[in-house]
């Protein structure tokens, strides 16, 4: 009796302790105990993964920024000779003109649309029949319904085209954080070219938003010096401000294209027109080929292509995490991430003048997205 008393006491003193440890974690860790518990629980990770999910989608948005400042700063090296890093002095192996934009952005789409074109058939497998679509024909002989969807696609490739060789112009002339806030001054064509063809007029916050945008816009415009005359100035911010009225044009054909086509092949479409401009484009103003260096001017287009690519895949990809609205948002803070990148690795300082401009801007393009993603919260509701 004296042992099975000894180990009932044993047992009895696990059971206690292990009754202990229960209230233990029920009071600092809680775990479900019925059926309404655990399925509060299940709700609680599912809230909670969906928050993280949307804070990876906000880091894949603001990485596709980050990464897309490099293509900026590349190109800037590849037009005007800088010390990268402060260790190596490249750059300069052609001049911002036009025929050098085409011969750029040619190089560079000779890696793009490849890439894009293996990527996107695989996101969305109907993207190559969509395509096919455009292009049938009806028994009558006329184009396919979806005629206006293909001249809109191809209207919108022109539009790349013309505004990212106005970019390249711009980018080469000017300092590259000044370039691309400029151009980042689309939304408030954006906002006009929407109430001449969608009847959206602005409201009085918008057109508080436009004025703050075009004072800081003002505020980053360079002085002459010797490093840039007079001329070399106003042609860089003409060549910025056109590049972001074009980009505002293909903004309003995409988006009425896009109602009734899918982005993957609109996005193919884009850059394969552009492939083809800026190739037909050579073919008619040639550039100086017999004074080009041709093994820097290919490294910086791959380097150039990859992360443009890269960064528009993490783009996209952050789109469909948090949403186009929300992209946008983030997305306003690439003038000031650009101008930081080209400060850290080829040292493209800015005065305060230019610094606070730069900053009113994103504050501005960051007011006006809000305004279109509380707008768009209410529609919902």
């Amino acid at each position: 009796m004296t042992w099975f008393s000894s180990q009932m006491v044993s047992l009895y003193g696990i059971e206690v302790l292990i009754e202990q440890l229960a209230v233990f974690l029920k009071r600092r860790l809680w775990f479900p105990q019925t059926l309404s518990d655990l399925l509060g629980f299940n709700n609680t990770i599912r809230s909670s993964l969906g928050k993280l999910f949307i804070v990876l989608g906000i880091l894949t948005v603001l990485l596709s920024s980050f990464v897309l400042t490099f293509h900026n700063v590349t190109v800037r090296v590849l037009f005007s000779e800088h010390l990268v890093l402060g260790l190596f002095l490249l750059g300069g192996y052609v001049k911002p003109d036009l025929q050098n934009s085409f011969l750029l952005m040619f190089m560079r789409m000779l890696l793009v649309v490849p890439l894009m074109a293996s990527l996107s058939f695989k996101l969305y497998p109907s993207a190559l029949k969509e395509l096919k679509d455009l292009f049938n024909r009806d028994a009558s002989g006329a184009l396919h319904e979806r005629r206006d969807i293909l001249i809109q696609a191809l209207g919108c490739g022109v539009l790349m085209f013309v505004y990212i060789a106005s970019l390249y112009i711009a980018i080469g002339l000017i300092p590259t954080g000044i370039a691309l806030t400029l151009f980042f001054t689309y939304p408030v064509f954006t906002a006009l070219l929407s109430w001449r063809f969608f009847g959206d007029r602005p409201t009085l916050f918008r057109w508080l938003v436009i004025g703050i945008i075009l004072v800081g816009s003002a505020l980053t415009i360079p002085q002459s010096s010797a490093t840039y005359s007079s001329h070399t100035i106003a042609i860089g911010i003409f060549a910025s401000v056109s590049a972001g009225i074009v980009y505002a044009f293909y903004c309003i054909i995409a988006q009425k294209c896009l109602e009734k086509f899918h982005p993957v092949p609109f996005t193919w479409i884009s850059f394969a027109c552009t492939l083809l401009l800026s190739g037909a484009s050579l073919l008619f103003w040639p550039a100086k080929s017999t004074q080009l260096d041709w093994t820097p001017l290919w490294i910086g287009s791959i380097f150039s292509g990859l992360v443009s690519f890269i960064g528009h895949t993490l783009n996209n990809v952050g789109i469909r995490m948090v949403g186009a609205s929300t992209a946008s948002i983030i997305g306003s803070s690439s003038p000031a991430l650009t101008a930081l990148v080209a400060w850290v690795t080829i040292s493209e300082t800015l005065n305060v003048i230019q610094s606070v401009g730069i900053g009113i801007v994103t504050l501005g393009i960051a007011l006006l997205s809000a305004e279109g993603f509380v707008k768009s919260l209410k529609n919902r509701s």
